[in-house]
């Protein structure tokens, strides 16, 4: 999760009397929609949504000596006792853990050594995985909440579950101060407290070819959204694309995975868990989603 330095609001009329305030966090732009709001309101409220981001991507954000992933990486192999908040989002992991039996592991961005998805064709060698693979296993890790041990060598990454829990952190701080239609939309991941007057909130998902084009248009009336995929987070060698998406097991890309996958949920933290355990599933993924009973739709 990166850590944003740009923390200005800027303020837009959208079409059908809607404000937007807009911002960046996470390395995304983010953005507040709200209807039948006032100009003032609008950026009081932009600036608790704005605040929120912040404060969870600083707390998490693995670039940032200040914050917890840095605390417990600077204790390894001693241990540490993780706040509340923390223990949360670390028992979220072991549950994704569990559940894709080993392919959402949160102790796999260590693989980045390794692999720099900036559209290139610099694939590793077998070699430089390898040598990454012991430091890799949500299993090795020692967590009985509140006290977590990571073992010298590992690290833990809260970037593939951060974006998607600051929208809901965001939502559950608004949804208090506010009766209106609103949406939050953190970088694509969003959520909607309800209809606005005119209808359904009109969503367009990004087609998976870089181009930045929407290829599908959804009507979303409340719920989450969330999008994972490798339109910006790739390789390409010989022919042969390589997604972000990797397998924990293995360290190399998902082999047949689809290019991108949208999940719609009641929270935008499920969402963003069932998109991306779609993606492990590789060419199964659909089969997957169906087995959630997860409204999904897949590029």
């Amino acid at each position: 999760m990166h850590a944003s330095t740009d923390h200005s609001l800027l303020l837009e009329e959208r079409s059908g009397g809607v404000l937007a305030v807009r911002f960046q966090a996470m390395a995304s732009p983010c953005e507040l929609l709200l209807c039948a709001a006032e100009r003032a309101e609008a950026m009081t409220l932009g600036h608790a949504v704005a605040e929120e981001a912040w404060r969870v991507e600083q707390k998490f954000s693995r670039y940032r000596d200040d914050s917890i992933v840095s605390s417990i990486h600077r204790n390894r192999g001693t241990g540490i006792t993780v706040d509340e908040e923390t223990a949360g989002l670390l028992d979220f992991a072991r549950q994704c853990y569990e559940l894709s039996e080993g392919l959402f592991d949160i102790t796999s961005g260590i693989l980045r050594r390794a692999w720099t998805f900036d559209g290139s064709d610099r694939v590793p060698s077998a070699e430089a995985v390898q040598r990454l693979l012991p430091h890799v296993g949500f299993d090795k890790v020692t967590w009985r909440r509140p006290h977590l041990t990571l073992p010298v060598g590992m690290e833990i990454d809260f970037g593939g579950i951060g974006k998607e829990y600051a929208v809901d952190r965001a939502y559950e701080i608004l949804s208090l101060q506010l009766a209106t239609p609103f949406l939050i939309n953190f970088g694509g991941d969003l959520r909607a407290n309800q209809p606005t007057a005119r209808g359904a909130w009109q969503i367009g998902i990004e087609q998976p070819d870089g181009a930045g084009r929407a290829g599908l248009l959804l009507e979303l009336e409340r719920g989450a959204l969330a999008t994972s995929g490798d339109a910006h987070r790739f390789l390409l060698k010989d022919g042969i694309r390589y997604g972000h998406i990797l397998n924990p097991r293995t360290g190399w890309p998902i082999p047949d995975a689809p290019r991108s996958v949208t999940v719609v949920a009641s929270t935008c933290t499920e969402a963003g868990m069932l998109a991306t355990l779609a993606l492990l599933q590789g060419p199964k993924a659909e089969e997957f989603l169906k087995a959630q009973e997860a409204g999904y739709w897949i590029f």
